[in-house]
């Protein structure tokens, strides 16, 4: 037996931004609520560190123009926010290595190239608009589109090699961090729809707009202090769930709560890290077999200066043969030092870790140094984030399904068992594997559990939002013309 018994109205399992909001929003509705998290701290996939006195988010970080959620949850908790970096030219490498610079979104390709990108980024935008984020495994194509790989079925719109190894870029190497032949169209499609458009997801100064000051993982915090520790109970991962049609016991190695609800605001693939009494039913053991992260290495590089602002570049750069597929001036709000980021996705990052450190580290500064030049080489301060190697965690950015997996499980994942529901931005509509869908994620669970309209409140949200950014447009307006 636990050490301590504890109840309350809801468990919470995951203290990262979908617990934390759900228990927000719980406890203002008059509800006891325990959040019992396996690490000592909060955040989940958003992080930030101090290493070497360089400040780095090791997590999730941007938030992009349509995520209100968040954005209205960010100015609920008085946090500011700063845009990110992207005066100057980008940086485009060529499959055969060849550097050219460019402004704009559309990559210097060549004329054939862009012009079959556009052409299938318009089809992608069609499905996206056609089919939506909510119930894609409904729709009429659901099947077909669920059972062909991204890979496959880019290659089934264009002849052009480069235009669908560049369009590939967004959703393999940049979202899903799985090879493309790894999960299937539909998924992709789900991925832009997500977004509003597949077009949103290749315009980086919208996806990648603004930052929080003092970190993302900065929204979680503030959250968990507000609730106080007698709510947020660290370095208890949860062993045991009993559960009946009255309630449940959540156990740990140090507390038993019994609660009415429970809610698993962990990703997908740690479902299985709990033992269920009894079982859960054979759909979600199905289900939970077919789901799972893929992998990225985060590169951070400090510098001593931003040199390559000097060189009239923003820091940005695309090249779908590099090791580093995507670079972005990631400096912080006021600092004078320059700091880059960098990704490093699915195979190439399996043959990385196959190398010393130090090795490693040579390879992607070498990479870096294709873009940027040979300042790039050196960094006074070096940084590699890795979430696989994390107990908690095991991968990044979120969950996603293998060939066929959407449109068989996809209406099933978010289905309660008993007292127990699942909420993650793994399983978002909006905002799906962003914090912004996390928090969609929270609001939504809780609503349900309060027996409110989740739909209504995100929509009210979003019309407040919406109004903002107009009075923000309009002032600038107004400023620009006086």
């Amino acid at each position: 037996m636990a050490d301590t018994q504890l109840s309350a109205d809801v468990v919470i399992v995951g203290a990262g931004p979908t617990g934390l909001t759900a228990a927000r929003r719980l406890t203002a509705a008059g509800r006891s609520v325990i959040v019992l998290e396996a690490r000592d701290r909060v955040g989940g996939r958003t992080w930030s560190r101090t290493i070497d006195g360089a400040f780095l988010e090791i997590g999730g970080q941007w938030i992009s123009p349509d995520q209100t959620a968040l954005t209205a949850l960010v100015d609920e908790l008085g946090l500011s926010t700063f845009s990110r970096y992207r005066e100057g030219q980008n940086v485009y490498l060529a499959p055969d290595g060849t550097r050219a610079l460019y402004t704009g979104d559309s990559f210097p390709a060549g004329e054939r190239t862009e012009a079959e990108m556009d052409r299938v980024a318009a089809i992608l935008d069609e499905l996206a608009t056609e089919i939506g984020p909510h119930e894609p495994w409904a729709h009429p194509r659901a099947r077909e589109l669920d059972t062909i790989s991204f890979h496959h079925w880019l290659r089934q719109q264009s002849d052009d090699e480069a235009a669908c190894e560049n369009l590939g870029l967004f959703i393999a190497g940049g979202m899903l961090t799985k090879p493309a032949h790894a999960f299937s169209a539909l998924q992709a499609v789900l991925m832009a729809a997500s977004a509003g458009s597949f077009s949103n997801l290749v315009d980086d100064a919208f996806i990648l707009d603004k930052r929080v000051v003092s970190g993302m993982q900065s929204v979680s915090t503030t959250m968990a202090e507000a609730l106080g520790p007698d709510v947020v109970k660290l370095e208890n991962p949860v062993r045991t769930i009993r559960w009946d049609e009255d309630g449940a016991t959540v156990v740990t190695d140090h507390l038993e709560v019994r609660a009415r609800d429970v809610v698993m605001a962990v990703p997908p693939n740690l479902y299985s890290r709990v033992s269920y009494e009894p079982p859960l039913p054979r759909r979600h053991h199905q289900m939970h077999q077919h789901v799972s992260l893929g992998l990225v290495i985060k590169v951070h590089a400090v510098y001593e200066t931003p040199f390559w602002r000097e060189e009239g570049l923003s820091g940005t750069g695309f090249g779908s043969h590099e090791l580093c597929q995507e670079v972005y001036d990631n400096t912080n709000h006021g600092d004078e030092r320059g700091t880059l980021v960098a990704f490093v996705s699915d195979e190439k990052a399996d043959d990385l870790f196959r190398l010393s450190d130090e090795q490693r580290r040579e390879r992607i500064l070498a990479s870096l140094s294709h873009y940027l030049g040979e300042q790039a080489k050196h960094p006074v301060v070096y940084y590699e984030s890795d979430f696989a190697a994390e107990e908690w965690t095991r991968g990044a950015y979120a969950a996603s399904y293998d060939l066929g997996g959407l449109h068989r499980w996809g209406a099933d994942q978010r289905e309660p068992v008993g007292p127990i529901r699942w909420a993650s931005s793994d399983l978002a509509a909006e905002g799906y594997q962003h914090v912004d869908g996390a928090v969609r994620m929270g609001q939504r669970v809780a609503a349900e559990i309060l027996g409110t309209d989740a739909d209504a409140e995100s929509a009210a949200a979003d019309a407040t939002a919406d109004a903002r950014t107009d009075d923000a447009d309009a002032l600038a307006g107004a400023g620009a013309r006086s």
